[in-house]
């Protein structure tokens, strides 16, 4: 097995970047959700009610500050919500980590940027991930807890590109995968991890 795919999220629901490495630290990935959306009243907006947030792309300066479609995100217009600093508690929903299997993704059949992991390992056989709750990746150094698989959500009905919603997208992760699919993580020794690494499942 090996590291196929790694994924940053700068802005929390926006279109993220596609890395070559990345640093992992104990609270996931370096500049990894750090601005979120909040709406006037200040509560936390994403793309479950607000799906517009995803035709914006978010990646990092090179003074690791958050872009928004190439702006500084303070700049950054985005109607009918407003982009703050996250606090510790709002960036991630669950682990700081989600993982993705490349066989898991072809059994689901459709783009896998629907399920917005932050890494995907490359090399498994089909729906093996499922498997693999309360394993450990081992990357070099480097150790990554697979804690349990993710209960999808309304999320992975928008196209990543068009925002057009396909509800059946939902129901068939309901159907085929039980409502879960890719797996929480969180990082139990941290380090630097690489595309095409060697990946170990322990």
């Amino acid at each position: 097995m090996f590291i196929k795919e790694l994924w940053r999220y700068p802005v929390k629901s926006m279109g993220g970047e596609r890395l070559e490495s990345a640093d992992l630290r104990e609270d996931g990935i370096e500049g990894d959700r750090v601005v979120h959306a909040v709406d006037a009243h200040g509560r936390l907006v994403t793309a479950r009610s607000f799906p517009a947030l995803l035709a914006h792309r978010a990646t990092l300066g090179s003074g690791g500050e958050p872009l928004v479609d190439g702006r500084p995100w303070e700049s950054a217009i985005v109607d009918g919500v407003r982009l703050v600093r996250a606090a510790g508690g709002h960036r991630f929903d669950i682990l700081p980590l989600l993982v993705a299997t490349d066989g898991a993704i072809a059994a689901f059949g459709r783009d896998g940027r629907r399920l917005r992991p932050n890494i995907v390992v490359g090399g498994v056989e089909g729906l093996a991930e499922r498997e693999w709750e309360g394993r450990r990746l081992r990357i070099g150094r480097l150790v990554i807890r697979l804690e349990d698989l993710r209960e999808r959500c309304v999320m992975t009905t928008f196209d990543p590109d068009t925002q057009e919603q396909d509800v059946d997208v939902l129901r068939s992760i309901r159907r085929d995968f039980g409502g879960r699919l890719a797996l929480n993580a969180s990082v139990e020794v941290p380090g630097t991890i690489r595309v095409g690494e060697s990946v170990e499942l322990a």
